[in-house]
């Protein structure tokens, strides 16, 4: 697909909607050059434009009207985004001058350009694979510094690496299989089986299986985790909140039932972003309306991806507070024995000894007291493998997109194994080593279907 042909030219507002110092509309396409010189007139008259330098003037409309003073740049393909002919305007970041002077342009010829359209531009131009584009958008959504080196090291090619190197090594052995295709002996093997699955083990599945392995924590940086606060009300939830976020989020009284619907906010734990949700205290007798809160902290209990069981540190395990956490048996949970500061030290070790070895910590809300401690078990909980960021480590993580190709492609490999160990033809052999090529191929965009193409730059911006 890359290297294909495109013959409209398409144009959108590439800055995000609002007021702002300036705005950008960024043209690409055969036609941009002319959209630019129909449209532009510089402070200083020339009959043409020198590429990748700014120059100022004026936007008209049909009539001759000034739209705005804008700053112009004209590049010339194929050094440009797109590897098209590409035009910017640089103009106040008015929104009624931008869809004004956008409106202009398309009369002069461009159609609106579709959600990720030009970054699509640069993936068919031959620009940047398939890994690279996604990158993009894994850029533009990063919530955490830790997602952005990420998508900075991906947006470098580092997955494309991996993948290729992969790909080399399945070639290599495709060579061989040919070569023995073409020049058959009866009497002599000339492939040695053993060789050829031990290189396919450390060259081939080896290498998927960490890339696949990645795939998990790529997804924890990317989207992050969603945490939920769960305990009897007046265990201090909406204080930890507030403490964890380090702000007056949440009302907190004490009188019971006070928080009567979730409240959820985004933070970083130490480079993940976590979704952290405020549950109604769940107790048997409530209100009609707390009851609805109630409902919802249980649903949100059951899709959490961790939860934090709060109890009283101050005061014994009541049946209330045993019949809550054992509604939690099966989910990923970490036991915050609250208010600490309050609480005698016989109680704690009863309720330590409760608790068993379940992940436990101490806390003091109030006073926020224990949260550097409750932070890095969260981390720890989510991340595992002894806590360390795959990006501090690792040079890419697959998306969920690579990583359901890369089972398939792992998938692939256990039939080319078993059609080696069964000492099948090298022509049946060597078709195996192309369906894990091909399958390959789907991750950089050697072999992905429009469909698939189509799915991943919907997910864009429109000007990106």
């Amino acid at each position: 697909m890359a290297g294909r042909q495109i013959s409209d030219t398409i144009a959108a507002i590439a800055t995000p909607p609002g007021v702002g110092g300036i705005g950008i509309i960024r043209i690409s396409g055969p036609d941009a050059p002319a959209i630019l010189r129909a449209v532009f007139t510089p402070a200083i008259p020339r009959d043409s434009f020198a590429s990748h330098r700014l120059y100022y003037g004026t936007v008209q409309d049909r009539d001759g009207a000034v739209l705005d003073e804008v700053l112009a740049v004209y590049m010339k393909g194929p050094h440009t985004y797109t590897r098209e002919d590409v035009v910017e305007l640089q103009s106040h970041g008015s929104y009624l001058v931008l869809t004004s002077i956008l409106s202009e342009i398309m009369r002069l010829g461009a159609r609106p350009a579709e959600p990720g359209e030009f970054t699509k531009r640069a993936f068919l131009g031959g620009r940047i694979d398939l890994t690279r584009a996604e990158a993009v958008i894994d850029l533009l959504r990063a919530k955490t510094d830790s997602g952005l080196r990420l998508a900075v090291r991906q947006l470098q090619g580092r997955l494309q690496e991996r993948i290729e190197a992969i790909r080399q090594a399945l070639v290599r052995m495709l060579a061989v299989l040919e070569v023995a295709i073409d020049f058959p002996d009866d009497d002599v093997e000339l492939i040695d089986r053993q060789a050829m699955l031990a290189d396919l083990e450390k060259q081939v599945e080896t290498p998927l299986a960490e890339l696949i392995n990645l795939a998990d924590q790529g997804r924890i940086v990317r989207e992050g985790v969603s945490l939920v606060i769960v305990g009897l009300p007046n265990v201090g939830k909406s204080s930890l909140l507030n403490a964890l976020l380090r702000e007056e989020r949440a009302l907190v009284t004490e009188i019971p039932g006070t928080t009567r619907d979730t409240i959820e906010e985004m933070i970083s734990i130490r480079g993940v972003p976590v979704r952290i949700v405020d549950t109604a205290g769940i107790r048997a007798r409530a209100g009609a309306i707390e009851e609805l809160g109630i409902e919802r902290a249980r649903r949100k209990m059951r899709e959490a991806d961790l939860i934090l069981f709060l109890v009283d540190a101050s005061l014994p395990l009541s049946p209330e507070d045993i019949g809550l956490y054992e509604s939690l048996a099966g989910l990923n949970h970490i036991v915050v024995l609250n208010k600490i500061d309050l609480a005698d030290e016989a109680v704690v070790a009863a309720q330590e000894d409760f608790f068993g070895t379940v992940p436990l910590v101490r806390t003091a809300a109030l006073r926020h007291e224990g949260l550097d401690r409750l932070q890095d078990v969260v981390y720890e909980r989510v991340v595992g493998g002894g806590g360390e960021l795959l990006q501090e480590r690792e040079s890419c993580a697959p998306n969920v997109r690579h990583r359901g190709v890369l089972l398939e492609a792992r998938e692939s490999c256990g039939r080319l194994r078993r059609a080696l160990a069964a000492g099948l033809t090298m022509d049946l052999i060597a078709v195996e080593v192309q369906a894990v090529l091909g399958v390959l191929g789907e991750i950089v965009g050697l072999t992905t279907t429009e469909d698939v193409l189509d799915q991943i730059f919907a997910e864009f911006c429109i000007g990106k």
